[in-house]
């Protein structure tokens, strides 16, 4: 049986392991760093990104891989047209990274909770509607029953979501996986088709129709998520079937707060999941302001799933949650 055992100085990695008697890329200093940068280049593709995410300069960045490749004495990336990709020695050892980044974390979370005497915290991203949907209900059951548990939630769109889960910064997501990143890297579990519509203020000009069309919509401001998002991506595509022209006046944002301040103080237009309008549409405010705009078309976007990490296991109290919203999920689809 392997027994590893490891300590950190310096942030320099120490690890022994009876299955291991050649130790010779730690010996050449092999550093926590060197790990991170591996990582970061394979999730990113670009030395650039990836020394933005460990905050350090774009030569650094070179050089700490110039390092790396010195220690390995292999080459670890290739340069592309559009950055760079692991050659398979990279590949191996970003992976190998990967696991070891994300047991030093659940090293830390778990001994912080032993310390605080909590039932765990859990990690988790979505996209708009099954934040609501599903992830709310569940929330509240886990609550009633393990008020020890803290979780954490961040809603945003999927390309940032499934990025995060790949760095080990969320447990799980609720989303899809990006059209550029591989989908050999995660677990997937649809649960659910989100629903779309559009929204207007109270009175605007358009309620007056029993339903609009897409010709009617011509000549108004939107307020879209930023280019290249699922929803917009998918109003688009409606637009361009139909042969109706895209819209013009456009305000890209992904902050559902400023969304609804320009839809209430204008005659915009804004696509929003159908749960998020339904809920803004009935609060005793501002809000309140804000009305469902009937059309004689349907805007129905790419089915979201439960995400996890390949090979990565869920923590008890993620695992609890994860179920819970499974289970939610099959009782609305029933």
């Amino acid at each position: 049986m392997a027994i590893v055992s490891g300590s950190i100085s310096e942030d320099r990695i120490d690890i022994h392991s009876d299955n291991f008697g050649d130790d010779a890329f730690l010996r050449a200093g092999l550093k926590l760093n060197h790990l991170r940068m591996i990582v970061a280049i394979e999730d990113s593709g670009q030395i650039s990104a990836a020394a933005e995410i460990l905050n350090i300069s774009q030569p650094a960045a070179s050089r700490m891989l110039a390092e790396m490749e010195s220690i390995v004495k292999t080459p670890l990336y290739e340069r592309i047209a559009r950055g760079v990709v692991l050659t398979t020695f990279g590949q191996a050892l970003a992976k190998r990274a990967r696991k070891i980044l994300l047991e030093l974390r659940e090293a830390s979370r778990e001994i912080s909770e032993l310390k605080s005497g909590k039932g765990g915290s859990v990690f988790i991203g979505a996209v708009t509607a099954p934040a609501m949907s599903l992830v709310v209900p569940a929330i509240d059951k886990v609550r009633k029953a393990f008020p020890g548990i803290e979780i954490n939630i961040e809603v945003e769109t999927s390309n940032v979501l499934a990025r995060e889960l790949l760095a080990a910064r969320h447990d799980f997501i609720i989303g899809r996986i990006p059209d550029d990143v591989n989908p050999r890297l995660f677990e997937v579990r649809e649960i659910g088709i989100e629903k779309a519509c559009l929204i207007v203020r109270r009175d605007h000009p358009l309620l007056k129709k029993n339903a609009s069309s897409l010709a009617d919509l011509h000549g108004y401001g939107w307020v879209f998520q930023p280019p290249g998002t699922l929803l917009r991506r998918t109003l688009e595509d409606i637009f361009l079937a139909a042969g109706v022209p895209l819209p013009e006046n456009i305000v890209n944002t992904s902050s559902l707060l400023l969304t609804c301040a320009i839809i209430c103080e204008t005659d915009a237009i804004a696509p929003v999941a159908l749960d998020v309008a339904q809920f803004l549409a009935g609060q005793d405010a501002k809000a309140s302001d804000v009305r469902v705009l009937p059309t004689d078309f349907k805007i129905d976007v790419k089915p979201y799933s439960l995400i996890t990490a390949r090979e990565r296991a869920l923590p008890p109290s993620a695992r609890l949650l994860y179920d819970l919203i499974l289970e939610e999920s099959r009782k609305q689809g029933g």
